[in-house]
C-alpha cells in the first residue's frame, strides 16, 4: 500500500511540475553529434574513456534506448531533424557535396523558424550540411547567428594523413578548401588537422557566450558538432587523455563541451528553464576502425538501415520538470524532436505535412504512452528498405552497405566496405534479437503480412525506388534559381 501511495504521489508531483506555468518561456539546447555510435557513452558501455557530464545528464533526465535517426547519412538526417519530416519527403538524400546545387527548400519550416515566430533568439554553431550556397545557409532558415562549417569535415583537399591530396584521390583533389563561415560569409579556411582539432572548443565558446548574452530572452541553441566524423582531431588540452586513443580524446572533449553548456545554464539561472537534448545523426563509420565509434552490438553502422546505422543515443534533460533517471524504451526518432519542441514552447506546427510525433507524454514520465508506433527505414534517394511496428522489423530485399567480412582501417585510414551487398527479405523480433541475426518470418506469417500493408501505405505516401513507385506527397528540394 505504501508503495502505491508513493508512486501516485511521485506521478502527481511530476505532472504538476511539467504542466505548471513557468515564469519564462522555456529555452531549448539541441546538441547533435556526427557519427556517434550507440555504444560511445559511459552509460552505454564505452571503454577506456569516461563521459561524466553525459552520464550525469542521463541521471538528471530521460535516456531513450529505442531512438532512431531518420536516415543513416549526414544531410538526410539533418533535414529530418530540422523539419520533422522523413528526408525523402522533402527531397533531400545522402550527403550534399561541395559541388551540390541543391539544399533545404525555403518553403520548408525549420525548428528555428517556428521559434522565431515566438520571439526566440536562435543560433547554430557547428556543421549545417543542408546546402552551402547562401540561400540555403542557416540565416535564411530562421537562425540569427551561424558559425561553423557548411558540410562534412572530410570534404576538403586533404588526405587521410593530413597532407594535401595527390592524384590518387581525384575526387578529394577537386574539393575546395574547407570553409569556416560566420553568418553568411567565409572568414577562414581550415587546412590542417590541428585546426580541425580546435572546432569543438570554438563551437563551445560561441555557445556559452550566446547563453550568457540571451539569459533574459527565450532562445534556441543548436550545436551540431563536426565530430566524431572523420578526420577526427582534438585540441591540445585533450590529446592523449584517453586510454582508447584519439577517438576517446575526441569524445572526452565533446563530453567537456556538454559540461560547459550545462554549467553555463546553471550559472545564468537557466538550469530549470531549459530543455537540453543530446543525440547523433547516425551510427559509426565502422570501416575507420580505431577512429570510429561503437554500435553497442547492433548490426552494421553508418549508411545502413540496420539498427547499427540508425539506433543512436538520445538524452533529454529539463531539471525540475522532467523526472531524472528515467529509461524510456519506446520507439522514437529525430523527426519527433520538432513537434515535441513546438508543444513545449507553444509554437505553431508547420502548415505542410510532417512525420514526427509529440513526445511530451514520455517526458512527463508516462511510459505507457506510445506516440510513435511505426517507422520507415528509407535510404539512398527514396528506397524503402525496412518498416517497423513496435518491436517487429521487416527488412525488404535491397542492395546496401556492409562492413562485415572486411578488416577495418586504422589511424585515420579507412578499410574496405561493400556498398552493394545483397540483403534478403527477413523479419526480426528486436525485443529478443536486437542484433538482427535471426529471421523469423516463417514463424510469424501474420506479422509479415501486417508489415507489408504498412509498407504499402508508406509507398503510396512517399514512394519507393526499389518498387519503382512514385509517392503522392513528396515535396521538391530547394535548388539554385
Amino acid at each position: 500500500m505504501k508503495k502505491i501511495i508513493f508512486a501516485l504521489f511521485t506521478s502527481g508531483v511530476l505532472l504538476f511540475s511539467f504542466n505548471k506555468p513557468t515564469a519564462k518561456t522555456p529555452n531549448v539546447v539541441l546538441i547533435f553529434l556526427d557519427d556517434l555510435g550507440y555504444g560511445d557513452l559511459g552509460i552505454t558501455g564505452a571503454l577506456d574513456y569516461q563521459t561524466p557530464n553525459l552520464d550525469k545528464m542521463a541521471t538528471e533526465g530521460i535516456r531513450f534506448t529505442n531512438f532512431l535517426s531518420a536516415q543513416a547519412v549526414c544531410s538526410a538526417s539533418r533535414a529530418a531533424l530540422m523539419t520533422g519530416c522523413y528526408p525523402n519527403r522533402i527531397g533531400i538524400s545522402g550527403a550534399l557535396m561541395p559541388y551540390s546545387t541543391v539544399g533545404i527548400n525555403p518553403k520548408e519550416t525549420t525548428i528555428a523558424e517556428l521559434l522565431k515566430e515566438k520571439g526566440y533568439k536562435t543560433a547554430i554553431y557547428g556543421k549545417w550540411h543542408l546546402g552551402h550556397h547562401k540561400e540555403f545557409l542557416p540565416l535564411q532558415h530562421g537562425f540569427d547567428e551561424y558559425f561553423g562549417i557548411p558540410y562534412s569535415n572530410d570534404m576538403w583537399p586533404i588526405d587521410y594523413d593530413g597532407k594535401p591530396v595527390t592524384d590518387n584521390h581525384p575526387k578529394k583533389k577537386n574539393y575546395p578548401p574547407l570553409p569556416l563561415i560566420s553568418n553568411n560569409d567565409k572568414i577562414e579556411e581550415i587546412s590542417t588537422l590541428e585546426q580541425q582539432g580546435m572546432l569543438t572548443a570554438r563551437y563551445t565558446e560561441k555557445a556559452v557566450d550566446f547563453i550568457q548574452k540571451n539569459k533574459n530572452n527565450p532562445f534556441f541553441l543548436y550545436l551540431p558538432h563536426s565530430m566524431p566524423h572523420v578526420p577526427i582531431s582534438a585540441s591540445p588540452r585533450f590529446k592523449g587523455k584517453s586510454k582508447q586513443g584519439l577517438y576517446g580524446d575526441v569524445i572526452m572533449e565533446i563530453d567537456w563541451s556538454v559540461g560547459e553548456i550545462l554549467k553555463s545554464l546553471k550559472d545564468n539561472g537557466l538550469d530549470k528553464n531549459t530543455l537540453v537534448i543530446f543525440t547523433s545523426d547516425n551510427g559509426p563509420w565502422l570501416n575507420f576502425g580505431n577512429h570510429a565509434g561503437s554500435t553497442g552490438g547492433f548490426r552494421e553502422g553508418k549508411g545502413s538501415s540496420y539498427e547499427g546505422g540508425q539506433r543512436v543515443p538520445c538524452l533529454m534533460r529539463w531539471k525540475g520538470t522532467v523526472l531524472g533517471g528515467v529509461i524510456c524504451n519506446k520507439l522514437s526518432s529525430t523527426i519527433d524532436i520538432l513537434p515535441t519542441i513546438a508543444k513545449i514552447c507553444e509554437a505553431k506546427l508547420p502548415e505542410t505535412k510532417i512525420d514526427g510525433f509529440d513526445l511530451t507524454e514520455l517526458l512527463k514520465g508516462n511510459l505507457k504512452a506510445e506516440p510513435r508506433k511505426t517507422f520507415y527505414y528509407y535510404y539512398r534517394k527514396n528506397s524503402l528498405e525496412a518498416v517497423r511496428q513496435g518491436d517487429w522489423k521487416l527488412v525488404f530485399e535491397h542492395p546496401g552497405r556492409t562492413y562485415e567480412g572486411f578488416q577495418p582501417g586504422n589511424d585515420g585510414f579507412p578499410g574496405a566496405v561493400n556498398e552493394d551487398a545483397k540483403y534478403p527479405f527477413a523479419l526480426y523480433d528486436l525485443r529478443r534479437d536486437p542484433g538482427e541475426r535471426y529471421d523469423v518470418q516463417a514463424t510469424y506469417p501474420k506479422i509479415v503480412e501486417a508489415l507489408k500493408k504498412l509498407a504499402d501505405e508508406a509507398r503510396e505516401d512517399l514512394g519507393d525506388d526499389i518498387m519503382k513507385i512514385n509517392g503522392k506527397n513528396n515535396r521538391p528540394v530547394g535548388s539554385l534559381n
